[in-house]
């Protein structure tokens, strides 16, 4: 197990960290580009992953010169989603993390999905009711690589930047937990990097 007593706290991002999440997320994508003419590059959306929907859509419009508009862009992407009635699955070393250290430390979630997303997910996988706090970007302003949800999980938790460690799947994430001032953990196809 990883040695993780240097800290108070502990953030996960949710999809692609937590839960097994990403793929679908893809998958929806690919869907609502396709419905909105924007190019689809896998790779490129991956990394954006954690950026709040209506932000990737104004980073999108930026890339390809477009002007969709990031509201009805972000509803599209949400029936997608909900019409593909998925439940992913969780992924087994962070969740490992998460129960062992669990009883002894606090855990937060520090996710770019819309609440009620994040709520039903964890829900289902009885993680919801284990967390001492959850901040999603329905709850900021600012989304990652912004660090004001990293920030806001430690606030919340009442406990120092310093002393939370975040995992999570993405570059971005990364970046946005550096500059929370909290140590990261990459976690690349279910297994945690340094």
């Amino acid at each position: 197990m990883i040695d993780l007593s240097a800290y108070k706290a502990i953030i996960f991002d949710m999809d692609g960290t937590l839960i097994d999440s990403m793929g679908a997320h893809m998958e929806a994508w690919k869907q609502t580009c396709e419905s909105f003419g924007i190019p689809f590059d896998r790779d490129y959306m991956y990394g954006l992953g954690g950026v709040p929907t209506r932000k990737t859509v104004e980073i999108l419009n930026e890339k390809h010169g477009s002007d969709h508009s990031p509201e009805d862009v972000a509803l599209r992407k949400r029936e997608v989603w909900e019409t593909m009635d998925l439940i992913p699955s969780l992924i087994a070393e962070t969740t490992e993390i998460f129960h062992h250290y669990r009883p002894k430390m606090q855990v937060a979630i520090g996710t770019g999905s819309e609440r009620p997303h994040a709520e039903h997910l964890l829900n289902h996988h009885d993680l919801l009711n284990k967390l001492d706090a959850m901040v999603t970007a329905s709850d900021v302003t600012h989304g990652k690589p912004h660090p004001e949800t990293f920030l806001t999980a430690a606030r919340l938790m009442n406990v120092k930047p310093e002393e939370c460690v975040v995992f999570e799947d993405t570059d971005i994430g990364r970046q946005a937990a550096e500059r929370a001032g909290m140590a990261c953990f990459l976690v690349v196809d279910g297994k945690v990097k340094r």
